[in-house]
């Protein structure tokens, strides 16, 4: 028994050196052998140097939103008008577009204000008006934790949400079938503390219109979140059960895999390596490889797609699955404004995360063919 301590003495010794190394390397510069072979092994993979990764977008450039962005900043709220038309009853298109839509009423409002003058009574203009509120109060408000946020952003905060929330009751008067003006006002829920109660009820009008709307699922996690209005229990529980009732293709398996990171980054005396183990969420990347490849399958250009591939990715490296791993990076590499990297903060700190995880993997698969 004796001669048996030193070797697990050793191999602790072995793996916590190794887990180490997952932690802090590669940071995507240094001077160090091991920095430039993981950097090699990376290039070696096609993966772009961390200075060229786009930091502002998830995906590829849409010509179309550049264009629409340009014509609204022109003053042209009719191109923005039809912009928003062309979606269609496709409903998660639609959200996207009344998102780039008030987003740029944040910045300038004076063509929202133009449609808004021209067509009262405008469903579209409604829904972008009453999104464009909430956004506006979430700039107030800053992106920093609530104790690093002053009571005046607080106040302008809440003042800006009451208004948006008479803005958002205006947009699903005139809603018809359509679940956008609803989910817009979950955003509201988290900001003014909305009770469980009232929450549902929203939450049943959304899926009474579209019951597999992805944006609205991920969106009402956060609800559910402890750090907003629920528990992790809460947040689970409801990743699990939207995971359970979509079907390949529709990337409801996104739910659980972002439930397990909230819950991670909530309790810093976590060992990712090991909580990223354990079994259910192995099967949970696994469920989500199977959907995001139906939904590749069925449509390769879905800009849903990204930010799955990107959690994926970063679940898969602490699983020492690195070859899954660098696939999924290979298939996102270039633009990286998506969770995790997102939650690292600014520029430099997303690069050094994404370029980590992502070198580290790429120098695992070149190792296993003989190239390092």
């Amino acid at each position: 028994m004796s001669h048996i301590l030193p070797i697990i003495v050793i191999l602790l010794a072995i793996y916590s050196w190794y887990r180490a190394q997952k932690k802090s390397a590669p940071s995507g510069g240094g001077t160090s052998v091991r920095n430039r072979d993981l950097a090699k092994a990376a290039a070696q993979l096609g993966f772009l140097p961390g200075e060229q990764l786009d930091t502002d977008r998830a995906y590829a450039p849409d010509a179309r939103i550049a264009a629409v962005r340009e014509a609204v900043r022109a003053g042209d709220w009719k191109a923005g008008a039809q912009f928003l038309a062309e979606a269609g009853r496709d409903w998660q298109e639609r959200d996207r577009r009344s998102s780039v839509l008030a987003d740029e009423a944040v910045k300038d409002d004076s063509w929202l204000l133009a449609w808004r003058t021209e067509r009262p009574e405008d469903p579209d203009m409604a829904l972008v008006f009453a999104e464009s509120m909430i956004y506006l109060a979430w700039e107030v408000r800053g992106s920093a934790t609530a104790k690093h946020t002053t009571q005046e952003q607080f106040a302008g905060f809440r003042r800006i949400l009451d208004q948006a929330r008479e803005a958002c009751a205006q947009a699903q008067a005139l809603a018809g079938d359509d679940p956008c003006p609803f989910i817009v006002e979950i955003p509201l829920a988290k900001g003014l503390g909305y009770p469980h109660e009232r929450f549902e009820e929203i939450w049943a009008e959304i899926v009474q219109r579209d019951p597999h709307h992805l944006a609205a699922h991920t969106s009402a996690l956060q609800y559910w979140c402890a750090k907003w209005r629920g528990s992790h229990e809460l947040a689970e529980g409801f990743a699990r059960s939207a995971a359970e009732k979509g079907t390949p293709g529709q990337l409801l398996t996104l739910l659980p895999l972002e439930a397990y990171f909230e819950y991670e980054i909530q309790h810093s005396d976590l060992e990712q390596d090991e909580f990223y183990k354990r079994p259910e969420i192995v099967a949970a990347v696994d469920a989500a490889l199977v959907d995001v490849a139906a939904a590749a399958a069925a449509d390769p250009e879905d800009w849903r797609i990204p930010q799955v591939r990107h959690l994926l990715a970063s679940l898969l490296f602490w699983q020492d699955r690195y070859e899954a791993a660098a696939e999924q990076f290979r298939l996102v590499d270039g633009y990286i404004n998506a969770v995790p990297w997102s939650y690292r903060g600014g520029r430099d700190a997303m690069i050094k995360a994404y370029v980590q995880q992502r070198d580290f993997s790429a120098a695992q698969v070149v190792k296993t063919q003989g190239g390092i």
